[in-house]
């Protein structure tokens, strides 16, 4: 199986530096990071390390779900799926950590019931290889079928 890459480049200090993260693999981008618009509600052009594993996780979810929903005997015409990533303080060792994720996938689906792709929700959760990374953040998942 394949190893991705990444790389950043900082310049600065934690408040007053920023910094460009290349994904060097696809060479599909360079993106800006700084810690002040990391932690500030609106990003305003620049993205963060929850951003990327939102994005991971929610491709990787609908990745797992597409899988899950196909062997119980469904076909996933359409899927939706959103990934929000919370930073906030770390209250025991100081700092900041993940306080949550929380999906929400729309799907519309031939062949499963509203309580057949509920299941197949609930163990991509559990199969995807991103949710397995994170085991030490809080997941959550809403997921419905759309008529």
């Amino acid at each position: 199986m394949p190893t991705r890459s990444a790389r950043t480049a900082w310049n600065g200090t934690l408040q007053e530096g920023s910094g460009q993260v290349e994904l060097s693999s696809s060479k599909l981008g360079t993106y800006e990071v700084s810690f002040p618009k990391r932690s500030a509600e609106q990003a305003n052009g620049y993205t963060s390390p929850e951003e990327f594993i939102a994005a991971a996780h929610s491709a990787c979810y609908a990745m797992q779900l597409s899988a899950n929903i196909a062997e119980a005997g469904g076909t996933p015409e359409s899927l939706e799926v959103n990934a929000d990533v919370a930073l906030g303080p770390d209250q025991e060792r100081g700092g900041f950590q993940l306080t949550g994720i929380t999906i929400t996938v729309r799907g519309e689906v031939t062949g499963l019931d509203a309580d057949g792709f509920a299941e197949a929700a609930r163990a991509a959760k559990e199969g995807c290889p991103v949710s397995k990374a994170l085991t030490g953040v809080e997941i959550t998942v809403d997921a419905a079928l759309e008529s």
